[in-house]
């Protein structure tokens, strides 16, 4: 496979296209990326949470978030007004949709935390929420997982710290903090649907958060062609087969549907720009 440049090259978003129309085993990674259009801002854009307050990060760090409580506090607050309450899927998710219709959707894997893929109609056993849901709350000490709308009732009534019901632990959101060990089934999954892909399309992710960038490696040593959807470069560029910097919510459902309907787009275009040989082994 051939190095790329960190800047997408004349005639990379047909060649996606071709990549994708050739490929029958996809493994999409989702970053934060492909939820702004849905008016959830990204972590570490230009206009990201912690771009804006590098402050914040430090609720989700777990050290800091059990022994702190003004930590927890705030951290609550901020589950109770986060936009995520009020957002629903794009055109970007609902393509992601359309891949897995066409049979063509092998493994999604998220980043995100927000439940959007479901919303959108993907499969649930098809989505690997790497990082964990902020729709449910989970206690720290006796694991017991609660909807989260239950438990921010209670913060809504004015518990600020609202502790577990059965033992008195501290609760959080359901996600995977800096510093918290991933879940190992969840994990391995993901892994699992890198390695057996014959492309990873990564979407919307700054590929700079282990082990999810990973996956990238994992999928290229096993033989997958890597494509590269997002605004910003990412360390990952050079090794990817083509670059994307469209927003997503345009490129996404344009590239699945040149990939899906036959179109000469799908084909590489007249350019020349397709695939050489046939899908990798």
């Amino acid at each position: 496979m051939a190095a790329a440049p960190s800047e997408p090259r004349p005639g990379d978003a047909a060649r996606a296209a071709a990549l994708v129309s050739a490929a029958r085993r996809i493994t999409v990674l989702t970053g934060a990326g492909i939820s702004t259009d849905s008016g959830i801002p990204d972590f570490r854009g230009p206009q990201g949470v912690w771009t804006k307050d590098p402050a914040a990060a430090a609720m989700s760090t777990i050290g800091a978030y059990i022994s702190d409580p003004e930590v927890r506090r705030r951290a609550w607050r901020n589950r109770l007004a986060h936009p995520a309450w009020g957002a629903g899927p794009n055109p970007g998710h609902a393509a992601l949709v359309g891949l897995e219709r066409a049979g063509r959707l092998h493994g999604l894997v998220t980043q995100n935390i927000d439940g959007l893929h479901q919303a959108a109609g993907s499969a649930p056993a098809l989505v690997l929420e790497i990082h964990g849901t902020m729709r449910e709350a989970e206690c720290l000490a006796c694991g017991l997982r609660t909807p989260m709308p239950e438990v921010l009732a209670r913060v809504e009534a004015g518990e600020e710290d609202p502790l577990c019901p059965e033992c008195g632990g501290i609760q959080k959101s359901a996600t995977i903090s800096f510093g918290q060990a991933l879940r190992q089934d969840v994990l391995d999954a993901s892994v699992a649907a890198a390695r057996s892909c014959d492309l990873l399309l990564a979407v919307g992710t700054s590929l700079t958060v282990h082990p999810a960038a990973g996956l990238c490696d994992e999928a290229v040593e096993h033989g997958a062609w890597l494509v590269i959807m997002n605004a910003e470069p990412t360390p990952y560029d050079p090794m990817a087969d083509a670059i994307v910097r469209d927003p997503i919510g345009e490129a996404l459902p344009r590239l699945v549907a040149a990939a899906t309907d036959g179109s000469p787009e799908a084909s590489g275009g007249p350019s020349g720009d397709g695939v050489p040989g046939g899908p990798p082994g």
